[in-house]
């Protein structure tokens, strides 16, 4: 049994924004702050707001699946609590760090907002 390929015009967005953020990176990188309590919150808002950006994929990912038919009514509720959980943990370690939940994105320049 072959597996479903995916769409192209996903793998073109993910291209475009791998290239974007390598962009964004290097134009950044050099007005990094040294500061050691810069570096601790600046470190935890990027991990968080890519551990947010997973979240919002799976959280898609498992409503296509959802709408498909694919997932049983307790694979269902499993995966809906697992990713409640995530995003409480992620607001949570963000509190920690004194990072509003709207800090936790990054700008894209032309392609707008990550999250």
């Amino acid at each position: 049994m072959s597996r479903p390929r995916r769409p192209l015009i996903e793998v073109r967005e993910l291209e475009s924004l791998r290239t974007e953020l390598e962009r964004q990176a290097d134009a950044l990188a050099p007005r990094w702050n040294a500061d050691p309590e810069d570096v601790q919150k600046s470190v935890a808002r990027l991990v968080l707001t890519l551990v947010e950006f997973i979240r919002q994929l799976l959280e898609r990912q498992a409503i296509r699946r959802m709408e498909g038919g694919t997932l049983t009514s307790e694979e269902t509720e499993n995966i809906g609590v697992a990713l409640m959980r995530l995003e409480e943990t992620v607001r949570d370690m963000a509190a920690r760090f004194g990072l509003a939940p709207d800090e936790l994105n990054l700008d894209l320049g032309p392609l707008g907002r990550l999250l």
